[in-house]
């Protein structure tokens, strides 16, 4: 019988209060545990994640979960020794962390675990991420250092397949697509008439004006103002909407303020017949709601790629170049960009989609089955890889 396939994924969680960063690791682990049953191999994987008060929300026999911090990441009996034992490293680099622009201390951790990946002779994945931008002459020469000792280096969209290029990386680029894609939900039984179910995420970050209350993003328009002019407009509807207002970052009671679910709590009271979803466990159960809706718009990319890949006509918000980039590079174009729109433009656009629902379906479906194309392409690379392990 052949030996099981070690595989150590780092930059992933299974405990993230953000469940975007949960859906990439959960569907991750999907596409591994698919591959090695295409080649009658038991996967043995393991996730090299930080210490979180919740529960993980994912689980299996083929699956280890190992809290990590600064003392195990210097120690030769924690994240070296793990690398040595390690038949592949895969990376998804929390989905946009492989940059620095987030500060130098989150960076210089991601290279170090990548250089001493390389130094135990593992052979590492870029799963599909956003890279960059790298605005520093350090962080430039080590990401370019970096990516030239991956085996496979995959991108999410044309913006990181061009940053990576023009880094003058030497490993073939793969643009691929997100992996959230390919994350599992229960499909919605089918519903004959009632009221249509309009979805807005409420970000609790761009509520607060970002993570220091000084508009960091640049937001042009009011985005405080636009989700409540976006609830009383699809309430008034003649249609006869209900508003759903949709967490995705979900923290517990009080514990930040980028917290999705206190802000929508706090809009459902400001506008009463609204329905508040509720406190989400997993990211499967999260896309399993979104899914039951007719119509969707938010600012947080994952809970918008939830709604597009479960077939529900999606409005996304960017307030960050990786919104454009990912729908973008696959030929959905009904993203708005909330740093360089006005809080009118983009209700307007907003308001035409939702009448417009049904070619957006079709426009979905196409750039939808495009993703998976390309996310094919990640997957096939990654299953060669797998295939040479003895």
């Amino acid at each position: 019988m052949s030996a099981p396939l070690r595989l150590c994924l780092i930059m992933h969680s299974t405990k993230s209060y953000n469940l975007g960063v949960g859906a990439l690791t959960v569907a991750q682990v999907e596409i591994l545990r698919e591959l090695a049953a295409g080649l009658g191999r038991k996967p043995e994987i393991t996730i090299l994640d930080w210490k979180d008060a919740r529960a993980p929300y994912i689980s299996g026999d083929d699956l280890r979960i190992l809290d990590i911090d600064r003392k195990f990441l210097l120690s030769p009996a924690g994240y070296w020794r793990e690398m040595r034992r390690a038949d592949i490293m895969i990376d998804i680099g929390a989905g946009d962390s492989f940059a620095d622009i987030y500060g130098a201390k989150r960076l210089t951790m991601q290279f170090a675990m990548k250089i001493l990946a390389w130094l135990a002779g593992t052979p590492q994945v870029m799963a599909p991420q956003t890279v960059g931008p790298f605005t520093q002459p350090r962080s430039r020469k080590l990401a370019r250092f970096v990516m030239n000792r991956t085996a496979v280096l995959a991108t999410r969209d044309k913006l990181s397949t061009a940053a990576a290029q023009e880094l003058g990386t030497t490993t073939p680029v793969i643009e691929a697509s997100d992996v959230a894609l390919r994350l599992p939900y229960d499909p919605p039984a089918p519903r004959a008439g009632g009221s249509l179910k309009v979805g807005i995420n409420v970000s609790g970050l761009l509520m607060q004006g970002g993570y220091t209350g000084k508009n960091e993003f640049g937001i042009k328009s009011d985005y405080p103002g636009l989700i409540e002019a976006l609830i009383a407009h699809f309430q008034a509807h003649p249609a006869g909407c209900e508003v759903h207002l949709v967490s995705h970052v979900i923290f517990p009671e009080g514990a930040s303020g980028e917290d999705d679910y206190t802000a929508s709590r706090a809009l459902a009271q400001k506008f009463p017949g609204t329905v508040l979803a509720p406190r989400f466990s997993t990211p499967s159960e999260a896309k399993t709601y979104i899914a039951g809706l007719d119509f969707f718009m938010g600012a947080r990319m994952h809970a918008c790629i939830a709604a597009f890949s479960s077939g529900v006509p999606v409005v996304p918000m960017a307030y960050s170049r990786k919104f454009e980039g990912l729908f973008g590079s696959i030929g959905y174009t009904r993203t708005v960009d909330c740093t360089a729109e006005t809080r009118e433009a983009i209700f307007a656009k907003i308001a035409a989609a939702f009448e417009d629902r049904a070619a957006l379906m079709e426009e979905q479906r196409i750039a939808l089955a495009k993703g998976r194309e390309k996310l094919a392409l990640y997957t096939a690379a990654l299953g060669q890889l797998m295939a040479r392990v003895p």
